[in-house]
């Protein structure tokens, strides 16, 4: 269980680098900056099976078809809905919808014997951190669009929809991940990554800059060196300790390991700007904290 709960901590911590690398590589699109991140992955899963072929099997029909579907819920089709919904709705509400996914996550990952009284304090401090958070941006500012009529609630079922796919995937990956045993993390997260990186191609070519546009850039170096260090940190990396904890722990309690993300993000971002904290930062983050020890308890 230790080691479980270590993985899913480091995997938030890397997946938190992905607010700040905006502010680092202000001339790319969130499109271009996610594609390129996720070609990245796929590039490096391909190179760890090349290199690992003698000891790692490749996929049957039917394991890759799993991780084509698992790579749409959790990476590229999920990152697309939610840019979509940021086009229409802003940023405010769709950041509060997808804060939220800790909560589901936790809610519907309860294991059978657990009682929901046991599961309830780490519910309420982190529902109560989500709430001040609402408050703390993350990252760099988008342009907000200024919601109207429909327009504004296609963002919102969009944002919805990118919520849903996210839960769904943390839940039937770990579900899958435990009838498999036989599957290695690093081994579903290398399969993940080479359908991800063919996803992220169609993003680009969907939703992306054009060529012309890339390749104009004045910072094109550090978007290429943010790009390959989040691909391979925030993806591949992340992916395999994701694969550790959802194979050691129960879906209830990785979700509730999910905050982590937010409070490295948090942290991050305040080294980026070089800023302290304020207080509602600092209480939000002492909630989140105290939310994880509790869930932790709760699942001994």
């Amino acid at each position: 269980m230790l080691k479980g709960i270590l993985a899913g901590l480091a995997a938030g911590a890397l997946w938190g680098l992905v607010f700040v690398a905006p502010s680092m590589t202000p001339g790319l699109s969130s499109v271009d900056l996610i594609a390129g991140r996720f070609v990245v992955f796929g590039v490096m899963a391909a190179l760890v099976m090349v290199f690992t072929r003698a000891t790692h099997k490749l996929p049957t029909t039917g394991q890759a078809l799993a991780a084509l579907g698992m790579s749409v819920l959790g990476f590229t089709g999920y990152y697309l809905l939610l840019v979509l919904a940021i086009h229409r709705a802003g940023t405010g509400v769709p950041a509060l919808i997808i804060g939220t996914i800790p909560i589901w996550v936790m809610l519907l990952g309860k294991p059978i014997g657990l009682k929901w009284a046991t599961l309830l304090p780490g519910l309420l401090l982190t529902a109560a951190g989500l709430v001040l958070m609402m408050n703390v941006p993350l990252g760099a500012p988008q342009a907000e669009q200024a919601p109207s009529g429909s327009h504004y609630w296609q963002g919102i079922a969009l944002v919805v929809a990118a919520a849903a796919s996210w839960t769904a995937f943390a839940i039937l990956n770990a579900a899958w991940l435990k009838r498999h045993p036989e599957v290695n993390a690093t081994e579903w997260a290398n399969w993940l990554g080479i359908a991800t990186g063919a996803g992220a191609v169609l993003l680009w070519l969907v939703a992306g800059s054009s060529s012309k546009e890339l390749l104009a850039l004045d910072n094109i170096g550090l978007a290429a060196i943010v790009c390959v260090a989040t691909g391979i940190g925030s993806a591949w990396i992340a992916a395999i300790l994701w694969n550790i904890a959802s194979q050691r722990l129960s879906a209830s309690l990785c979700g509730q390991l999910i905050v982590s993300e937010t409070l490295f993000a948090l942290l991050y971002s305040l080294l980026w700007d070089g800023a302290w904290p304020g207080e509602l930062q600092l209480l939000a983050a002492v909630l989140f904290t105290l939310g994880i020890l509790a869930s932790i308890r709760a699942h001994r």
